[in-house]
Order: structure tokens, then sequence, then C-alpha cells
């Protein structure tokens, strides 16, 4: 991908976060600045580090030692050092969460409709005629058929269910967006369309992505700039480009090529 803008604002900062259960367990000495406009990609096997760091990062675990900035409305922020139900208020008013299984990040037993409106509502939005014509417009943007807006989620595929969480998520236009392994679980066909899907939100949106993922295809296609990860801490980090092409760590390089390997 191209890169954003030269010199955009810093949004978020990582300075020496640390989360370990164990040895080898965990993240590790973590530091990094994401730019206004900017995906982050952070990739690695499983058990490398990245969702633990990412739960951090997003303000639902606090790390061992080190400090999250997040760079906002309200001027910098350190995000464990604001209280707990604040934290809270940023995920709900500036910040999305896309979980990996999209029944983490919907309301099962609310329609679909009401499931996109609800972060709306947490802006102050009480205009059932506008909340329901935004919710029809989100379900189109995520290729939904819109006139499914009163069905509950539990009667959508895996794959319309991740569509929705996404509309759930992107619905209030949040200024940073935390993704973990969006595609995964999903068959290859779903993950392909959704894949696009998400790349042109994306771009329209301009939206600022910390993305966690195992899959290269999807960092090479969404990500700006890599770190990927190896048994808790950063072994490599630069552009997307410059690392898939010509990775410089041999572990990239063995990741790089298994997945070129037939």
């Amino acid at each position: 991908m191209n890169r954003p803008p030269l010199d955009p604002p810093v949004l978020l900062e990582a300075r020496r976060i640390s989360r370990l259960y164990g040895p080898g367990k965990g993240c590790e000495d973590i530091g990094f600045r994401l730019h206004a406009g900017e995906v982050l990609g952070i990739v690695g096997e499983s058990g490398s580090g990245k969702s633990t760091l990412l739960r951090v990062l997003s303000g639902l675990e606090a790390p061992d030692r080190g400090r999250v900035l997040y760079h906002g409305h309200e001027g910098e922020l350190d995000l464990y050092a604001i209280g707990e139900a604040r934290r809270r208020a940023l995920l709900r008013l500036e910040w999305g969460l896309v979980h990996q299984n999209p029944r983490d990040g919907l309301r099962l037993g609310v329609s679909a409709g009401a499931n996109i409106g609800e972060r709306l509502m947490a802006l102050g939005d009480r205009h059932y005629g506008q909340l329901r014509a935004a919710g029809q417009d989100w379900m189109g943007r995520v290729e939904l058929d819109p006139r499914r807006i009163d069905d509950v989620p539990k009667t959508f595929s895996g794959g319309m269910q991740q569509r929705l969480q996404i509309a759930r998520t992107l619905v209030t236009r949040p200024n940073l967006v935390f993704m973990d392994e969006p595609t995964g679980g999903l068959d290859v066909s779903v993950q392909a369309r959704l894949l696009d899907m998400l790349r042109t939100l994306v771009r329209e949106l301009g939206l600022s992505v910390v993305l966690v993922t195992h899959d290269l295809a999807v960092a090479r296609l969404l990500a700006h700039r890599l770190m990927v990860m190896r048994r808790g801490r950063v072994i490599e980090a630069g552009l997307t480009d410059q690392i898939l092409d010509d990775p410089q760590h041999a572990y990239t390089q063995l990741l790089v090529s298994s997945v070129l390997t037939p």
C-alpha cells in the first residue's frame, strides 16, 4: 500500500510496553508511534504476543510496565492513568474494536439495526428515523441486505456477522480502530470479499488502524507499516512492502517463504 500523507500527527504511542504471563508468554519492551490515517499491521505466529499487545493498546488489559499515550480530542491521554470508566468511554466514543469472533462484538438478541444504532446513541443521537436510516446505509456499505435490518445477528452467517460487526464499529467514524484477525475463521471466498470491503472502507474513511493478523496477505493489502513479533518481542519493523519483499531477519524470511512456498 502507499504511505499516508507525510508528517501526519501522532495518534497513538506505545512506550516500552511489557505484559508477561511467564517466560516467552505475552509481550515485552514494545514501542512505536501510529500516525493519523495510518494502518499498522502486527504479524507473527500463534503465541508471538501480538494479541496480548492489542489488548494492552486497546485498554482491555493493563501492562506490567510501560505507557500507552493517545493523542485525541482532549490532548494527550495516558491510557492507564485516566481510570477504567474513561477508558471504557474512549472505546465506546472515539475508538472501535473489531473482534476475531464477531459474536464477541455483537448483541445477538437484538436486531441488526439496533446493533448499529446503539453506537450512535452513545454519541447522543436519539432520532429513531435517523438511526434506522444510518443502519440501512451502513448495512449497504458492508454489503448486507438493508431489508434485513430487523433480523437478529444469530440468523446471519459468520461472514455476515463479521460485516455487521464492522458496520457497528465504523458507524461512528472512530478516530482509531483495533482489528483482531478480522478475516480469521472464514472460508477463503468469504475472506477475499471481506478483505476487499475492508480495504475500501479504510481508504474512504481515512481510518487509523492497529491490525493484528497472522495472514501476510491481509497485512500486505491493508497495512502501511508492519511489526513482526516473535516470542513477545518485535524483531523487525518497517514499511510493509519492504519487509515482505526484502525481509532482513531470519524469522521474517522464514515466515514470508512459508507463505510463498506451495
